[in-house]
């Protein structure tokens, strides 16, 4: 991940900057009450309490270099006032021919994608198939299950 560029929205900067946060001030503080704990309750060698305390610290600790990465590698998607075609940061109304149906996703960078909430990944098949097309254009996506067609019907900020 070092040096690799993250596409983030400023609502995605902004929680990651959170969970940051979290991180280095409750988590960690919270393991070290837990490793006191479990070093005052003698013998190291066979203290579950103590093997699982130092295992969450290690995980915390290895989130913060990941945030902290993501966050100095970070490339803000910048929102114009108009837009022609499909960029990240946008949202673009769909007609999925399958299901013949309106949908709407807001394309994000791979970091902030959660698709059950409408944002999808600019690098996953459907964001990578529609990114530079404009409203009206028609885009085949070929998927596991075959091809999905859509039409793009509005893109918004």
């Amino acid at each position: 991940m070092a040096g690799k560029k993250v596409l983030l929205t400023y609502e995605g900067i902004k929680t990651l900057e959170g969970e940051l946060e979290n991180l280095k001030t409750v988590r960690r503080n919270d393991v070290a009450e837990k490793l006191k704990e479990a070093r005052a309750q003698g013998d190291l060698s066979e203290n579950a309490e103590y093997d699982a305390a130092k295992e969450e610290q290690a995980e915390i600790e290895v989130r913060i270099v990941e945030l902290e990465t993501m966050l100095k590698n970070a490339i803000v998607i910048e929102n114009e006032e108009k837009v022609e075609v499909v960029k990240p940061g946008y949202r673009v109304k769909l007609y999925d021919y399958t299901f013949e149906e309106e949908i709407e996703y807001l394309i994000v960078g791979s970091t902030e994608a959660d698709p059950v909430n409408g944002k999808i990944s600019n690098e996953s098949p459907v964001g990578m198939a529609l990114l530079n097309h404009k409203v009206g254009d028609e885009i085949d996506v070929d998927t596991t299950d075959g091809v999905d067609k859509y039409k793009i019907l509005d893109i918004t900020n």
